[in-house]
C-alpha cells in the first residue's frame, strides 16, 4: 500500500525539482497528488512501496539538512557582502505598496482598539 512521504504545500519549485531528481536517481517508485482544481486538497508525494519508507525518509532528511546548510551559507555570504535585502530596500523598490500596507495596519489597529478607549 502507498505511504505518504512528503506534503507539498508551500514547497518551492526548485526544492521539489531536487527531490524528484534525488528520488529518481535512487530509483524510488513514487507518485504525486495535486491540490486539485480549487487548491483545497493536500498535494503530496507518495511512495508506492511502503517497505522503502524508512530508507527514503532517511535520504530526504539528509537532503533537507544539506539544503538547510546551503541556505545558511548563502545567507551568511550575502550578509557579509552587504547584499541581504532589508526593509529599506523594499521601501526603495515599491514605496507606494509599503506605505499602503502601513496605512492599512494603522487603520486596523485604530478600529480594533477604538471601542476600548472611546476615541470615536
Amino acid at each position: 500500500m502507498a505511504k505518504q512521504l512528503l506534503k507539498l504545500r508551500n514547497v518551492p519549485v526548485d526544492e521539489l525539482a531536487e527531490i524528484y531528481e534525488l528520488l529518481e536517481s535512487h530509483e524510488v517508485e513514487f507518485y504525486e497528488t495535486s491540490a486539485g482544481n480549487w487548491g483545497i486538497s493536500m498535494p503530496a508525494l507518495w511512495l508506492v512501496n511502503e517497505e522503502d519508507y524508512t530508507q527514503v525518509r532517511t535520504m530526504l532528511d539528509e537532503y533537507s539538512e544539506q539544503r538547510y546548510q546551503r541556505a545558511r551559507e548563502e545567507y551568511q555570504y550575502l550578509k557579509e557582502t552587504g547584499k541581504v535585502r532589508t526593509f529599506m530596500d523594499l521601501v526603495r523598490e515599491n514605496p507606494f505598496k509599503v506605505g499602503l500596507y502601513i496605512v492599512i495596519v494603522f487603520v486596523l489597529v485604530y478600529f480594533s482598539i477604538a471601542p476600548f478607549i472611546n476615541i470615536m
